[in-house]
């Protein structure tokens, strides 16, 4: 097993991108995903995500709670997507040609390209805002330009520079956040503030959505950043490690989020970057706060940048057979995102916090019967063994469109709409709960229900793993 080399190696551009990772090139330990994943859950979009919870009505201790069962449930599906990457070598949405076809795969595809989009933008605002504190400026639109490009640089140079990014994060935010939870105790009566109000269903089903859809908005490119660990890599420990990065340091950032909700109210929800700065106090350590702000940010719109890229790509190639592309034409795809995502960071930024709510759960809609159909795939109906070359060619053994996954896909996100609590639309039987949105669990059991019996009498998985020749692999 070999380990990130010296800092020129770092800043190496990544070679590979949709293509299998070669054993030669594999590299790190299951550990990596821990920080990563904690790093990239300890920032500020995090901590919106939890104070919407309390924010839209919940009291913050039940707040609290729900988040938990939500960030518990979603990052084990999550964690199970990400014990996938060892084994395969592959980026998440390129699996995902085994269950839909090398070009059906392209309708989940083009979804999580949007959601990329989404939450880029959305950190964009967040941390665009931190910077033009940190440099004095008044324009928050040119501290976002700055992030842009900071995020596409990390993105373009490509994994391993990805991975020191998150042990920074990880630490910088151990640091940060105790701090600024101390000056939250020692700035109001916080007990004072939970178990205010009881145990309503709606609210707590809110909080549990917004954290669970968190966490699975995560499933469709975790397995990114795990596709590098030998093909040896216990199952067990990427997914432990991955489980315990994202949960805990989504639980610390959401509780903390609820708490600042249930004290500061109307205080946070006006100015998020500007209530943690203040909270901070003296100036000089705000400062340091912002740039806390940015470091976490940073770390988690990398992913959606790098994710972004390779889901265009995968789109892209699912009509033109390639495998890899150039340096160059990689660079021109992430310049490309970072910059859609910026513009629509600058456009969006005036109403964040609904915005950013409802964001988060419509993007749950389209990703929970995506995730039954990947897991049901893999560990049920394939265990675990794929043919890997076939994933590039239509004519191959899981062809190009495959009707019953995608026939199953459709319900699953259409059976959700009765049960959406959104701004825009609340369903009928949404109403008859009290407003309580439990579309996910609808998706999730629906889809599941649906696909497990077809794919188990239509699937045609091969007796083991395939891999591509060693020759192929070492010409990729």
């Amino acid at each position: 097993m070999t380990h990130d080399g010296p800092a020129d190696v770092v800043l190496t551009p990544e070679r590979h991108t949709i293509d299998v990772v070669p054993d030669a090139e594999r590299h790190g330990s299951p550990r990596s995903q821990f920080t990563l994943w904690f790093g990239a859950n300890m920032q500020i979009t995090a901590i919106v995500d939890g104070a919407l919870a309390v924010i839209f009505g919940a009291d913050a201790l039940w707040a609290i709670i729900g988040l938990l069962i939500g960030n518990v449930a979603g990052g084990a599906v999550m964690a199970l997507h990400s014990a996938q990457g060892p084994k395969l070598g592959l980026p998440q949405m390129i699996s995902s040609r085994a269950q839909f076809g090398v070009r059906g795969a392209v309708v989940p595809l083009l979804l999580a390209i949007l959601m990329y989009l989404g939450f880029a933008a959305t950190g964009t605002v967040l941390a665009g805002q931190a910077i033009a504190k940190i440099l004095h400026i008044d324009s928050p639109q040119l501290g976002m330009v700055i992030f842009g490009l900071l995020t596409a640089f990390i993105a373009v140079t490509g994994y391993k520079l990805i991975h020191v990014v998150g042990r920074v994060a990880t630490v910088v935010g151990i640091v940060g956040f105790t701090y600024l939870a101390i000056r939250l105790f020692s700035e109001y009566d916080v007990p004072a503030h939970l178990g205010v109000q009881g145990f309503e269903m709606a609210t707590i089903l809110l909080a549990i959505g917004l954290s669970a859809g968190w966490q699975l908005t995560f499933g469709p490119y975790v397995a990114d950043y795990s596709r590098y660990l030998p093909r040896s890599t216990s199952d067990r420990a990427t997914f432990w490690s991955t489980f315990c990065g994202t949960v805990i340091g989504s639980q610390w950032s959401m509780t903390f989020g609820a708490l600042i909700a249930a004290v500061a109210g109307k205080a946070f929800m006006k100015d998020q970057v500007g209530f943690i700065g203040d909270l901070a106090g003296p100036a000089a350590v705000a400062v340091l706060i912002y740039l806390v702000i940015v470091i976490g940010k940073l770390t988690v719109n990398v992913l959606n940048a790098y994710g972004g890229f390779m889901s265009v790509l995968t789109t892209v190639t699912a009509f033109g057979g390639v495998q890899r592309i150039s340096t160059l034409a990689r660079t021109a795809y992430i310049l490309g995102f970072t910059t859609a995502a910026t513009l629509v960071a600058v456009a969006a930024s005036a109403d964040f916090l609904n915005n950013f709510k409802n964001f988060v759960l419509c993007l749950l809609m389209v990703f929970t019967p995506w995730s039954a159909i990947n897991l049901i795939d893999y560990y049920l109906i394939s265990k675990e063994r794929f043919d890997i070359p076939a994933l590039y060619d239509i004519s191959g053994r899981y062809g190009a469109w495959n009707a019953p996954a995608l026939g199953c896909y459709a319900i699953g996100v259409l059976a959700q709409i009765p049960f959406l609590a959104t701004k825009f639309y609340t369903g009928p039987i949404t109403e008859k709960l009290g407003g309580a949105d439990i579309s996910w669990i609808v998706g999730i059991v629906l889809t599941a229900a649906l696909y497990y019996p077809l794919a188990k009498r239509l699937n045609n998985p091969p007796p083991h793993m395939i891999y591509p020749a060693d020759t192929e692999i070492a010409r990729a």
